[in-house]
């Protein structure tokens, strides 16, 4: 029997895994909750301290590039569209995306896969470079290796970005949690009518979270990948409720969390080629090069 010191969040659709409902012969789990799960991508890549574990799709193609020794499966746990996590004042004056130019936005971190999507978006579908816009963050990547850009100013720790944006220190923020949602609103005029239309004309679902695991286990134990995911498979089919991103399922016309690379392709790659084009890997790697072959 194989242990994994493995780390992810708890969802419905792998709930089932944690409380032993769906279990293997050949491979067990030494869970650590990590909250937000987001500091276990940290520690993954900066430490090594989980085997498995869950990771953002931009931290999974920097750490290919630095040589981290990690691999993921094609599992999708976490995605969404985020035209609705670029939010501003309720009394801004920013009409939409195209007045975000020579604009300051704060972020948690230039390299948050959030981010990374919404740049990716507005220079693609408004014109809006992210090189044009002073970026303002809380902390630096998950890759100790990656330096900011020029345009990226870290804040004080004494400092908020919340506070920040509901006092017109920042013009706009993206996915800043815990913020009164009576005060803020929305720069995209109509966030929803605008998701659809982006994921109409791209074709693509957008990917933010999946699983890896240490590359050299999986050489050292060949069946490793394919029963890690026929166990993941298994929890979400015994999954008892529903997933957050079930409320896609009307505009995706179809499993609104699918598995497997070929129906995650389009959204890997455009998310992996908008982290190359800010400069956060050198280049965009295809899916191969960063998930393993089942």
């Amino acid at each position: 029997m194989l242990t994994l010191r493995s780390a992810f969040a708890n969802y419905p659709h792998t709930n089932a895994l944690k409380d032993g409902r769906i279990a293997s012969d050949k491979v067990a789990f030494d869970f650590e909750e990590v909250e937000p799960i987001t500091r276990a991508f940290r520690r993954m890549v900066r430490t090594g301290d989980f085997d498995l574990c869950e990771i953002a799709v931009t931290t999974l193609a920097q750490a290919h590039f630095y040589k981290k020794g990690l691999t993921a499966l094609p599992i999708v746990v976490f995605r969404g569209f985020h035209h609705h996590a670029l939010m501003c004042p309720i009394g801004s004056n920013l009409r939409g995306p195209e007045d975000l130019k020579g604009k300051r936005i704060g972020v948690r971190a230039f390299s948050q896969t959030t981010g990374v999507w919404l740049r990716g978006i507005l220079l693609d579908e408004h014109g809006v470079d992210h090189r044009d816009i002073a970026w303002v963050t809380a902390e630096d990547a998950h890759l100790l290796e990656y330096p900011d850009p020029p345009n990226v100013v870290r804040i004080r720790p004494d400092q908020d970005l919340r506070a920040m944006l509901l006092h017109g220190e920042i013009d706009a923020g993206v996915a800043l949690v815990g913020i009164d949602e009576t005060k803020i609103r929305s720069v995209f005029p109509d966030p929803e009518a605008a998701a659809a239309a982006w994921y109409r004309k791209a074709g693509a679902y957008p990917v933010n979270h999946v699983i890896c695991v240490k590359t050299a286990l999986l050489d050292a134990h060949p069946w490793l990948a394919a029963e890690l995911y026929r166990l993941f498979v298994a929890a979400k089919a015994a999954a008892t409720e529903p997933s957050a991103e079930e409320r896609f399922r009307p505009l995706i016309g179809g499993d609104p969390l699918p598995y497997g690379l070929e129906a995650n392709r389009a959204g890997i790659e455009i998310g992996v080629r908008y982290a190359a084009e800010q400069g956060l890997v050198p280049e965009a790697y295809p899916p191969e090069a960063l998930f393993a072959a089942l």
